[in-house]
Order: structure tokens, then sequence, then C-alpha cells
């Protein structure tokens, strides 16, 4: 369930704080210094993602569908270009 309130609506570039503090997961994290991005899947099946470093700044907000096909994509070699 999200952590809003009845009647809140959740949107691409709201504050991550509001969607809570617990539920965030760190799937990617490396040896990085502890920069990374993190993700939460909320209640209606969308995936929100924040930046670890700044955990109250904006939460990027995808459906399931976005998601599914970006993993895809880079599992597809598709993403390979924003490692050169």
């Amino acid at each position: 369930m999200d952590r809003m309130h009845n009647g809140d609506r959740i949107y691409n570039g709201m504050p991550a704080k509001h969607l809570g503090a617990e539920g965030w997961h760190k799937p990617w994290s490396g040896g990085n210094g502890g920069s990374c991005v993190e993700v939460m899947k909320l209640g209606d099946g969308r995936v929100a993602l924040r930046q670890s470093t700044d955990p109250e700044g904006p939460a990027l907000i995808y459906s399931n569908h976005e998601m599914a096909s970006f993993i895809q994509g880079a599992k597809d070699g598709q993403a390979d270009f924003l490692l050169s």
C-alpha cells in the first residue's frame, strides 16, 4: 500500500519523502560510495525511483510496463551506450 493519505496524488517529480521512509530498496548499489538509485514498488503497481544521496528530493514515477520495458532493454544491451 502507498504511504500517501487518501486523496493525495502520487505524481512524477513529487518529493520522495512524501512516499514514506520505509519500503525503499537499493537493487543496483555497488562499490560507488553509497550513491545509488533506490526504488519502491507502489501499491498500484507503479515504481518510484529516487537518488540515495537526496532521499527527500524528487521521485520519478514509472508504470509497471515502463519499468519492465527498461529492464528488458537493459538486459538486451539497449542501454550499453550509457556506459561509454
